[in-house]
């Protein structure tokens, strides 16, 4: 999702590259094991911040994904 962004314009990878930093600093403790957790924040930090999506939307897809994974039998793909 994020090379397809930047590939169709809504973000440089220098822009990119300085909010996955500062979202990494943000942590200072970090081992490196949460580095997805911290790349996935801080896409949506950058797609808030140019108004990509809807704060709402976002929150209503992952609690929507956070369901069906949960109700996905354990070996099977999680679908929406």
């Amino acid at each position: 999702m994020t090379l397809t962004l930047h590939e169709q314009g809504a973000f440089t990878w220098t822009e990119w590259a300085e909010a996955l930093s500062s979202e990494l600093a943000l942590d200072p403790t970090d081992d490196g094991s949460r580095y997805y957790e911290h790349w996935v924040a801080a896409l949506e930090r950058l797609t808030n911040a140019r108004n990509l999506t809807a704060p709402r939307e976002l929150e209503a897809r992952k609690d929507a994904w956070k369901d069906a994974h949960l109700h996905t039998p354990h070996g099977q793909p999680v679908s929406l």
